[in-house]
């Protein structure tokens, strides 16, 4: 029993082998005669869409990760010795240049000042004694009556108690200086920090003489990197013309933030400057932006998007992103031709490609090399092709609306690779 239905189950699956295999045959059979446009293997063309290839002067934008910092950050530090009496201002509040923000116990320091001026009136006294014997021996030395020497002796005395008189001058303005840094005020306006030291510590000058920080945060300075690869790149597509910057007498590189949650910051700002030496520390060129901050919207060490804008690629070859895909070799794009036999056939060609902008809101790939203006290139249809030595057959569609962004300038946005 067992044996009859194991034959039985056997023959079932001959004949559905049989089916599916003359079934097969059919619709390749079927798909090879019904085509009329001489596609591979049987398969129709695939139907494309192209886009001819236009030179043009493509405004770009450069983007990088900063860090905001306030224009000035003023360390406010104690300059003398004694105890912190109490702060007199709010931790993170603003204070105005100027400002008192700690007073140090002033007591010892008064009565510093009360000794140099008694040490000032009292070599003031020892000057007027030594120029009233000078005076009084001047007339006698004509008349011989006291010795050259006696009158030497006086006015000798009378320059050292001159120069006594200006020591006690100045160790009362020493004095009279370290009374007034027992009043520690701001050294800027800004927004202070909050308090290192609380009142009744002792506070001394030295590594830990540190009281709180304050930042002005108008204007307000971004911090952020160049790598010295794109640095050297930038410089090369400078020199070859292909790179145009703004002219510095007409103003700088304008700058937009994005912040971390998306939204762009309202003001633009300018870059202050790109450091000439390489930072040892993260071996790229440190570089700065600076951007008004009235309202105080931004805050010191706030991570941001530094936008660049104002420079152009003159003459560049931009292809929509989607048309740029990767193959074992690198980027390549399809380009439309001709078959010797007058068909038209798509062919992979390698491109070289650098940055990506954003064209009224359609990202395109700068094509570096690989890619002249009048060439037709593949933007829709590429997985329909089916690639062959040869050239594989297509279907030209009409050309595409959107990407009508590749044949003029528009607002440009440089990303990273």
């Amino acid at each position: 029993m067992n044996a009859t239905i194991l034959t039985q189950s056997r023959r079932v699956r001959a004949v559905t082998a049989a089916a599916a295999a003359a079934l097969l045959a059919s619709t390749l059979a079927a798909c090879s005669g019904g085509n009329q446009h001489g596609g591979f293997g049987g398969f129709p063309p695939a139907p494309v869409t192209l886009l001819q290839v236009k030179a043009a002067t493509v405004p770009v934008r450069f983007e990088y990760v900063g860090q905001t910092a306030g224009s000035k950050e003023a360390e406010v530090r104690a300059r003398v010795q004694g105890t912190l009496e109490r702060r007199t201002y709010q931790e993170g509040g603003a204070v105005k240049a100027g400002q008192t923000m700690f007073v140090i116990d002033p007591k010892p320091y008064a009565a510093q000042v009360q000794q140099a001026e008694a040490a000032l009136a009292q070599a003031e006294a020892q000057l007027a004694q030594a120029k009233r014997l000078a005076e009084r021996l001047k007339p006698l030395v004509g008349d011989k009556a006291v010795s050259q020497r006696e009158y030497d002796d006086a006015v000798s005395a009378e320059e050292t108690a001159a120069a006594g008189v200006k020591l006690a001058q100045a160790r009362l303005t020493e004095a009279r200086l370290n009374l007034s840094y027992t009043t520690v005020t701001a050294p800027v306006s800004g927004f202070a920090s909050r308090a290192q030291k609380s009142e009744g510590s002792l506070v001394s000058p030295g590594a830990d003489s540190l009281l709180t920080t304050v930042s002005q945060i108008d204007p307000l300075h971004v911090n952020f990197s160049v790598s010295e690869n794109e640095k050297l790149r930038f410089d090369k597509l400078v020199a070859e013309g292909r790179l145009v910057l703004p002219d510095p007498k007409k103003g700088a590189l304008e700058v937009t933030l994005r912040l971390a949650d998306g939204s762009v910051f309202p003001r633009k700002g300018k870059l202050s400057f790109i450091d000439a030496r390489i930072n040892p520390a993260t071996g790229s060129f440190d570089a700065r932006a600076e951007i008004a901050n009235p309202d105080g919207v931004l805050h010191p060490g706030q991570f941001v998007r530094v936008q660049l804008n104002g420079a152009a690629r003159p003459n560049a070859i931009v292809v929509p992103q989607r048309a740029v895909m990767d193959g074992p070799q690198g980027k390549f794009v399809y380009v439309a031709a001709k078959s010797p036999e007058g068909k038209d056939i798509a062919l992979p060609r390698p491109v070289t490609v650098g940055d990506w902008v954003e064209i009224e809101g359609a990202n395109q790939w700068i094509v570096e090399s690989g890619l002249k203006p009048g060439d037709q290139v593949v933007v829709e249809g590429m997985a329909k092709i089916f690639p062959i030595p040869t050239g594989a057959p297509i279907v030209v569609g009409p050309p595409p609306g959107a990407d009508a962004a590749n044949g003029g300038p528009a607002k440009g946005e440089v990303k990273k690779k």
